[in-house]
């Protein structure tokens, strides 16, 4: 699904992702009110949204209501340069990943690839500072009560320090010797946990936390 208030970009989004031969647009919708009216109908796997909708403000309700009342679809924003003041809000809010308007094709359909397949992607230029943004927004947010009786494993701890540390699945299965699917199980069973929506609220919850320390 695309939701996007310029006609021109919808509908050149539109055309680009239907050329794909493993993409189809299920629906395109000019802002909050008509997408999330769709929604429940076409129940898309990704949803691209404008994070310039009503000047922004619409942008983040729109990723939060999609996430609670479709949790099994995928958030992407897509910005002309996202501040990560911006990008640390629509992560707050559940998005999974972000891709800049004057990205290539190649690199759209890559990043909607990615995230279609589980990973967080962010713009290029904010990976090396977005955890540190994330973590100092999040040291000043308290912990939910619920959150704090959550008990975790040892592995999963591993797993939590290591997506703080910015590493992939891929990676973190090289790291501790262990398949990619099970990492993406322990992952699931995070998210499920604590209830989080991304990898990067896992490692903006671990910064917050110290939860990655040893767990017995």
């Amino acid at each position: 699904m695309v939701i996007d208030d310029n006609r021109l970009v919808r509908e050149g989004l539109v055309a680009l992702l239907d050329a794909q031969p493993d993409l189809k647009v299920v629906a395109a919708a000019e802002n909050t009110t008509a997408g999330l009216r769709q929604l429940p109908e076409v129940a898309p796997h990704i949803v691209l949204v404008d994070a310039g909708l009503d000047n922004g403000a619409d942008s983040y309700r729109c990723v939060e209501i999609i996430r609670k009342t479709a949790p099994e679809a995928k958030v992407i924003v897509m910005d002309l340069l996202p501040a990560p003041e911006d990008v640390i809000e629509f992560v707050k809010a559940g998005a999974n990943g972000f891709i800049m308007k004057d990205a290539t094709v190649d690199d759209l359909v890559s990043t909607i690839r990615s995230v279609a397949q589980g990973a967080d992607v962010v713009p290029p230029a904010l990976t090396g500072t977005l955890l540190s943004h994330i973590a100092q927004q999040a040291a000043a947010r308290p912990i939910p009560a619920a959150a704090e009786g959550v008990w975790m494993t040892k592995r999963e701890r591993e797993i939590m320090n290591l997506i703080a540390e910015g590493l992939s699945n891929k990676e973190i299965a090289q790291r501790l010797s262990i398949a990619t699917y099970t990492v993406k199980s322990h992952v699931h069973n995070i998210l499920e946990k604590l209830a989080l929506h991304s990898r990067l609220q896992i490692a903006a919850y671990t910064h917050r936390t110290g939860a990655a320390s040893p767990s017995t």
